[in-house]
């Protein structure tokens, strides 16, 4: 166990940084093959009646273990010997009856060779065989067992003898617990062994429910208590010294053998129990005697008695056992009449009646280290070695001691679901689940993603490693793809999906249809739990996928929570699930999928249920910062490096960053050094001037086409009655012309993120660089990160940093070698010194502009329309040319006779299927605001191969940084250009396009085609690239 400084879980909990048990370590050594050496009727007897291959498979499986014991029979020492000699034998086992061969004189040839092989005997037993044994020399023998034709015993050998093999490592390094049975009958050894491993695997199986999935069942299986079998007094006293820190409880005769030697047994089995209960008071012990008179020693000795000849022996065992040995419930007992006062199953009841049982009851347990050993027995480990050096008088009163333990099981319950996905159970399902699936298929790539980030969280020790700062993912439930088969196919909805029906039509068929009714239960168990609003988000099979991540394609919705009404909660949840399945068939989808050349019937939606970030303020609710990271920097200013990364970071909710509005763009690396805050002139105009919030008002969300439907974008300005500012902005000082860091001076507030970037109050900058490089070592790609942070918390509880999704940037080919030092920017048509991609662009003969001349920021939504048309006559041509396979154009043919903005059907648009066109226009292309650039979505330009960004003598613009644009751009291999040719920065020769013949033409754009292809080259590694043809004159007409 690591104990670690308090920090905080998502909501503001102190939290113990306890390490994970290693269950995988556990169980190292096994028992892989056996000989059995017998007759071949005793081996039938093993083989039919016990079908002891059957139950050890069995046995195997349930504890996750691949390989069960594999069984060879031996009939003479001659093949035994031989046997030995070509396998690796674990175990051999010799039945007393060999006829010809004395099994004793055999059992120490094989111990002269194999020392290190356990030898077991087995026989029937019986008054000469019990005379036998007492003169035969047993020093090559491990044990000698009674067999009755009981397979259970078997089973109970090769368990004994691992655990034997695995004690030192698993009992006294890992902390699993033990049961010491002295006994040297063994007729009742033979009875007591099977009937005590049956109890602890009952325990077992009772205690790994509480694992949150199927794989950490089986992993905690390996965490049962063992059995360790002392036949005299000096074996007794061995195995206790080597294990007593980890002791449940001990079974011990009264008569037995002080050693190996030929002793006279004694009763030895009373000092044995004085000695114990010397060292430790509270140690559970039961005697064991087949003398009655024996029980008024138990008496006096305060522990536990069982008759050997009683008629109910297993039963009684089984009962002290459960009650003594820290197994079953926890039971809270008065401690004066020792009545019950409360029980606890599970860890989760235990934490709950902990805060409501009596003082005196509380401390009673707590003093007798009660708590300690009942965790321990339940395999867990870390919270019991906490919990076991802690004294009542180490605590002031008893409430302390209360705070303390409920306080150490919340830190563990919270650790423990950090790094895996847990099947979701909606009758233990509460706040300390972290990420949680249900059904059984795919969770898709979003999810995939979130579910990656919580592991890399977990692997590398994130969670608590920056001062008064968590990294955690929000609370998460998935819905698997098969929930969305089953909703589908019930409904039949595949039909009404794959038609040419409107998105609101198909919205209105989708969110009329029922969700399977088992569905409704746990979706209300996770409303039940929940305290902020909820974001109900897609993660399809395809989506964040490498080369064609969907990134922004499928809708995200918000809704608020609303505790006095979780029926209405339900019903705007429900609701939300339903627009997302639906958004698989709006328009845009459908035309994004088709461009990826995928098939719209393949894809299965994932639903991620999530937590959203923030605090409420008011009506309205959003984070402290929002923003996106990126681990490679295709726009770096000196001395920032491409691989040093790059963030954008605003204030709200994401949806500001992703759609392309203004955010601060800075390097992790160089968090001081920040472009947009050089001057006073560019901090007032390139910095953040709104923000989104949710609406927290009940009647703002509707089911609609539109996923914004219940944000709201309001002023900076005010957000200051909301008191959120202070973490992000600086205030712009009109008489002094001068911005202060800081909120408190009169003036306009200007996001600045200066307390955070310069004077360091959250280890933001620290952050992002480490979760980028680990990032991109984990997936071995350049990668994009999403992340959201709360700074507007409790006094004195953490900032919550919550990392959001992970995706990989997809580069162009960077082994294609570009060198554009012998270009002249004079002799082409457009030049850029700051480009993304890398490599020829082959078969580009379009060319499509928004005229400069003629551009107007009021007109940019028209424009995106204009666009959305000659996009879709790409994508039909493309069609056409593939069904027509390299059917040549008409060569004469011309649309300049068209009236003015009309495209001519005749038109012989594309030269070569699939071959794309280039794409200028002022501004920002994908910008949710229209006044800084043409508000297109990615379907609506999906054809263009080469994207550039051009300023205006009036309009400069930054290269773009919207998320979900991005992230398309580079994963279709899509060149990008940024140009500002009025301050010298790259080439646009607009004038030659003009006096081209244009294919098409309207008040603001053109569309120029050229008879050869266009030489599109970007040189990766200097950032440059350019646009030329080999002669002037090169356009059709």
């Amino acid at each position: 166990m690591r104990l670690g400084h308090k920090e905080g879980d998502a909501m503001g909990r102190p939290t113990i940084d306890f390490s994970h048990t290693a269950f995988n370590l556990l169980m190292e050594k096994r028992i892989r093959t056996v000989l059995i050496i017998s007759s071949d009727y005793d081996f039938f007897m093993l083989e039919e009646d016990g079908r002891i291959d059957e139950q050890i498979f069995n046995e195997y499986v349930s504890l996750n273990l691949r390989y069960p014991p594999v069984f060879i029979k031996a009939t003479s020492a001659k093949e035994a010997f031989r046997i030995m000699k070509e396998e690796d034998i674990d175990l051999v086992i010799e039945m007393l009856n060999l006829g010809d061969v004395d099994t004793f004189s055999l059992a120490k040839a094989i111990r002269k060779r194999y020392e290190d092989v356990p030898i077991v005997v087995l026989t029937h037993f019986n008054r000469e065989v019990s005379m036998r044994l007492q003169k035969e020399d047993m020093s090559a023998i491990d044990y000698v067992f009674c067999w009755l034709g009981n397979a259970d015993l078997l089973l109970a050998i090769i368990k004994l003898l691992e655990d034997k093999m695995n004690a030192p490592f698993d009992i006294d390094r890992v902390g699993v617990q033990c049961i010491i049975l002295v006994e040297d009958s063994i007729r009742y050894t033979s009875t007591y062994l099977p009937e005590l491993y049956k109890i602890v695997m009952q325990q077992t199986r009772n205690f790994v429910k509480e694992a949150l999935n199927e794989h950490q069942k089986m992993l905690r299986m390996r965490g049962r208590p063992k059995i360790l079998l002392a036949k005299n007094y000096l074996e007794a006293i061995v195995l206790y010294r080597a294990h007593k820190e980890n002791l449940l409880g001990i079974i011990t005769d009264v008569s037995f053998k002080k050693g190996d030697k030929r002793d006279q047994e004694e009763k030895l089995g009373e000092k044995l129990i004085e000695h114990f209960r010397s060292e430790d008071e509270h140690l559970p012990v039961l005697m064991q005697s087949s003398d009655l008179s024996n029980a008024r020693v138990a008496e006096r000795l305060n522990v536990g008695f069982l008759h050997k000849y009683s008629k109910s022996l297993t039963l009684e065992l089984r009962n002290f056992i459960v009650q003594n040995f820290a197994f079953g419930e926890f039971i809270f007992r008065d401690p004066k009449s020792q009545e019950e006062v409360a029980r606890a199953g599970n860890l989760k009841d235990l934490q709950k009646k902990i805060l409501e049982v009596p003082d005196d009851v509380l401390a009673y347990h707590s003093g007798r280290n009660d708590f300690s050993k009942w965790l321990n027995a339940r395999a867990i480990f870390p919270v019991a070695q906490h919990f076991k050096y802690i004294r009542n008088e180490d605590f002031s009163h008893t409430e302390e001691i209360r705070s303390y333990l409920y306080e150490s099981i919340s830190s563990y319950r919270i650790s423990r679901g950090r790094g895996i996905i847990a099947q979701f159970d909606k009758n233990s399902h509460d706040t300390y689940r972290t990420f949680s699936r249900i059904g059984e298929d795919s969770i898709g790539g979003k999810a995939r993603g979130l579910a990656f980030v919580n592991s890399v969280i977990h692997k590398h020790g994130l969670y608590s490693k920056y001062p008064n700062t968590v990294i955690t993912v929000p609370r998460t439930v998935v819905l698997s793809t098969d929930v969305f088969d089953e909703f589908m196919e019930k409904n039949d909805l595949y039909k009404i999906g794959l038609s040419d029906r409107s998105d609101d039509e198909i919205l209105d068929h989708f969110v009329a249809a029922k969700l399977p009714g088992w569905l409704h239960q746990d979706l209300y168990a996770v409303i039940s739990v929940t305290n902020t609003p909820l974001a109900i988000r897609s993660s399809s099979k395809l989506e964040d996928s490498h080369f064609q991540p969907f990134a922004g394609i499928y809708s995200t919705y918000m809704i608020p929570l609303n505790p006095d009404d979780r029926a209405h909660t339900m019903e705007l949840l429900t609701d939300a699930i339903k627009s997302v399945y639906a958004s698989v068939y709006f328009r845009e989808s459908k035309a994004y999928i088709e461009a990826t050349s995928n098939v719209i019937d393949e894809e299965k939606m994932g639903i991620v249920i999530q937590e959203v970030c923030g605090t409420q303020h008011g009506d309205r609710y959003y984070p402290t910062i929002s923003g996106v990271a990126r681990s490679i920097n295709f726009y770096p200013i000196a001395p920032e490096k491409p691989d040093e990364g790059i963030a954008r970071v605003a204030f709200g909710l994401g949806k500001y960053i992703v759609d392309g509005g203004v955010g601060l763009r800075f390097s992790p690396a160089y968090p001081k050094k920040v472009l947009q805050l050089s001057t006073t002139e560019m901090m007032l105009r390139d910095t953040q001037k709104q923000f989104f919030a949710l609406s927290l008002k009940q009647a703002s969300y509707k089911t609609s086409t539109d996923d914004a439907v219940n944000l709201v974008r309001s002023r900076i300005a005010s957000a200051e009655k909301d008191g959120t500012l202070k973490h992000v902005a600086s205030v712009y000082d009109y008489q002094s012309d001068m911005v202060r860091d800081g909120v408190h001076y009169q003036g306009k507030k200007i996001i600045t993120f200066s307390r955070i970037l310069q004077h360091e109050s959250f280890p933001l900058a620290a952050i992002l660089k480490e979760l980028l490089e680990i990032g991109q070592k984990e997936m071995n790609l350049p990668i994009e990160i999403e992340f959201a942070v709360n700074m507007d918390v409790p006094p004195g509880m953490p900032y919550v940093f919550n990392f959001l999704q992970i995706r990989p940037i997809v580069e162009s080919d960077q082994s294609s070698k570009i060198d554009l030092d012998g270009v002249d920017p004079a002799g082409t048509i457009l030049f850029s010194d700051s480009a993304l991609g890398n490599g020829d662009f082959r078969g580009i003969r379009d060319l499509v502009y928004v005229k400069p001349q003629a551009w107007d920021a009021s007109k940019s939504e028209e424009i995106a329309l204009a666009l959305d048309g000659l996009n879709r006559r790409f994508i039909e041509e493309k069609g056409k040319k593939q069904g027509a396979r390299n059917a040549e154009p008409p060569e004469n043919a011309s649309a300049l006779d068209e009236p003015e903005g009309v495209l001519s059907s005749d038109a012989p648009f594309l030269a070569k299927k699939g071959s794309g066109y280039v794409l200028v226009g002022p501004g920002r292309w994908g910008s949710s605001d229209p006044w800084l650039g043409i508000p297109v979505k990615w379907p609506q330009i999906s054809e263009a191969r080469l994207i550039v960004e051009s300023g205006l003598e009036n309009y400069r613009i930054d290269p773009s940084q919207g998320t979900h644009f991005f992230q398309n751009l580079t994963s279709f291999r899509v060149g990008y250009m940024t140009i500002n040719p009025f301050i010298d920065e790259g080439n646009f020769d607009h004038a030659y396009l003009d006096s081209l013949p244009a294919v098409y033409e309207d008040d603001y754009l053109r569309h120029v085609r050229f008879r050869e292809e266009l030489e599109v080259r970007i040189d990766g590694r200097t950032m440059r690239g350019m646009v030329r043809v080999a002669s002037l004159d090169g356009a059709d007409s």
